[in-house]
C-alpha cells in the first residue's frame, strides 16, 4: 500500500478555508483529513499556501495549443480559424500527437489542473484511412496524460459530416469513421485504466446526422459514460439546425435522447428560453470555456440562466489561447458583469465548485473534487505570498484564489497522492517549456 502525507497551511474544504490541516493518503485516495494541526509533523510534506482539490479541465482539445500566439491577432471569425485549426490538424501523427499532449498536459498539472476531458476527434490517418491500431491516436492521449501525471477522460467523438447533408471535406476525412455504428464498433475497444476513463462525444448536430444522434447516446448510455457536445456555439449552426430541422440544436438532441444528467452541452452560447429549460429539466451540464470564446468572438452564454434552470456548471480550457483553470472562473463571473453591468453572480466557492467537483463530475470522476476522506487524493496548492496573492487575509483564500491568482501562482499539484509539481517544477517532465516548443515546431 503506497502512503503519503501533507499538511496543508491552508486548505478550502468546500465551504470554508481552514488553516493546519493534515491529509493522510492510502493507494491514491484521501483515508483521513484532520484539522486544527499547527504545524506539520515528523513525516508529513507541508504544503505551503492554500490547497484547493485538483482542478478539472472539462474540455481540451490538446493539438489546438499548436495554435498559440499564430491566431490571436488580425481579423476573421470562427470560421476562418478553423480553416487555420485544420491546418495543424492535418500535420498530426500519433508519434507528434504524443508528443504535443504530453507537454500540453504537463502544463495543465504545472497549473493545477489533475483531470482533463479531451475531446478527441483526430482519430484516422490522411484520407481517413485508420492506422493499424484504429486507436493509435486516442491511445497517444492516454499513454501522454500517464506520462503527465494527471488524469484523463478520453471523450472520444463521432463527426461524420461536414454540416447538415454535407459529406466530410477533405481536412474532416480523418475525423470520420463513416457512421455513428462504427465509430462506436472502434470506441467499444478502447480499455479504462487506474488514471484514464472513456467516454463520448459528440461533435455538434452539424456533424452527426440525426438519425445517427441515438446510437453515440445508447453507447454512453450502456456504458453509463460521461457524453459532451459542442452546443450552439455559432448563431450559423443553429440557423442551419433550424433551416434543416425546424428546431434548435437542443431540441434536435432532446427528441433523440441525447440529454441527461451524465451529458455536457459545452459552450452552450446562443440558445433561446425554451433550450435553458430543456437542459436545466434535464440536469444536462453545461461546460463553459471562456478564454475561448472569447477568443474567437463566439459570444457570452447564459451560463447563470442556466445554472438557476438546474444545469450544473463545469469549465474548460478548449482551445488552450490560455491553459488557466482560474482565470476560466474568474472570467465566466467578470464576463457576466459586462454583459448585465450588475456584480456578484457568484461566490467564489460557487466558482471553485464548478472548477473543482463538478467538474470531474462532468468526466465521470465523481469520486474527485474534494477534500475529505474517500476522495481521490488529488490536490492543487495556490501559493499566497505571491505579487498577485499577497495581502489578503488567508481566510479569504477563496477570493483570492479566483480573483487575484493565476496559474502562475500554483506552487503544488498533487495526483493520487503523489507530488506532480513541487516548488512550480514539474516532477516528471524535466523542462515543460522545452517540450512544449519542440512539440510545436515539429507540426510547423
Amino acid at each position: 500500500m503506497t502512503r503519503a502525507t501533507y499538511w496543508l497551511e491552508h486548505a478550502w474544504l468546500g465551504d470554508r478555508v481552514e488553516p493546519g490541516v493534515l491529509v493522510e493518503t492510502a493507494d491514491g485516495r484521501i483515508g483521513a483529513v484532520r484539522t486544527e494541526v499547527p504545524a506539520p509533523p515528523p513525516g508529513a510534506e507541508a504544503l505551503r499556501g492554500l490547497t484547493l482539490p485538483g482542478l478539472a479541465n472539462a474540455h481540451s482539445h490538446a493539438f489546438h495549443r499548436a495554435l498559440r500566439g499564430t491566431v490571436q491577432v488580425g481579423s476573421g471569425t470562427f470560421w476562418t480559424w478553423r480553416e487555420v485549426m485544420y491546418s495543424v490538424a492535418d500535420r498530426l501523427t500519433p508519434d507528434t500527437y504524443h508528443a504535443l499532449a504530453r507537454a500540453v498536459y504537463a502544463e495543465m498539472a504545472l497549473a493545477g489542473i489533475t483531470c482533463v476531458g479531451e475531446f478527441h476527434y483526430v482519430h484516422h490517418s490522411h484520407g481517413g484511412t485508420p492506422y493499424a491500431d484504429p486507436n493509435a491516436m486516442g491511445e497517444a492521449l492516454i499513454a501522454a496524460a500517464a506520462e503527465a501525471g494527471i488524469r484523463i477522460t478520453l471523450l472520444d467523438t463521432c463527426y461524420l459530416a461536414a454540416g447538415f447533408d454535407q459529406a466530410p471535406n477533405t481536412h474532416q476525412r480523418r475525423f470520420s469513421d463513416g457512421s455513428a455504428e462504427a465509430w462506436a464498433e472502434r470506441c467499444a475497444v478502447l480499455k479504462e485504466r487506474d488514471h484514464a476513463r472513456i467516454g463520448a462525444a459528440i461533435h455538434s448536430v452539424r456533424a452527426v446526422p440525426a438519425d445517427q444522434l441515438a446510437t453515440v447516446a445508447r453507447f454512453a448510455e450502456e456504458r453509463r459514460a460521461p457524453l459532451h457536445v459542442h452546443l450552439s456555439e455559432q448563431t450559423a449552426e443553429n440557423d442551419a439546425c433550424l433551416a434543416a430541422h425546424g428546431r434548435t440544436p437542443t431540441r434536435l438532441l432532446a427528441d433523440h435522447g441525447v440529454l441527461g444528467p451524465r451529458t455536457t452541452g459545452v459552450h452552450s452560447t446562443h440558445l433561446t428560453d425554451e433550450d435553458i429549460a430543456l437542459l436545466g429539466g434535464s440536469r444536462t451540464g453545461t461546460c463553459m470555456c471562456p478564454t475561448t470564446e472569447r477568443d474567437l468572438a463566439d459570444g457570452i452564454g447564459p451560463a447563470v440562466a442556466l445554472q438557476r434552470a438546474g444545469s450544473p456548471l463545469s469549465l474548460g480550457s478548449d482551445s488552450h489561447a490560455v491553459i488557466d483553470l482560474l482565470e476560466e472562473a474568474r472570467a465566466m463571473e467578470l464576463n457576466e458583469r459586462l454583459r448585465t453591468r450588475t456584480r456578484g453572480h457568484w461566490t467564489a466557492a460557487a466558482l471553485l465548485r464548478a472548477a473543482t467537483a463538478d467538474g470531474h463530475a462532468a468526466l465521470g470522476w465523481d469520486e474527485a473534487g474534494r477534500i475529505e476522506p474517500g476522495a481521490l487524493a488529488d490536490l492543487t496548492t495556490i501559493a499566497l505570498d505571491s505579487v498577485r496573492t499577497a495581502g489578503p487575509e488567508p481566510r479569504l483564500g477563496a477570493e483570492t484564489a479566483v480573483f487575484a491568482a493565476g496559474a502562475a501562482d500554483v506552487r503544488h499539484t498533487v495526483v493520487g497522492g503523489r507530488q506532480v509539481v513541487r516548488d512550480g517544477a514539474h516532477t516528471l517532465v524535466p523542462d515543460v517549456p522545452r517540450a512544449l516548443a519542440a512539440a510545436v515546431e515539429a507540426l510547423r
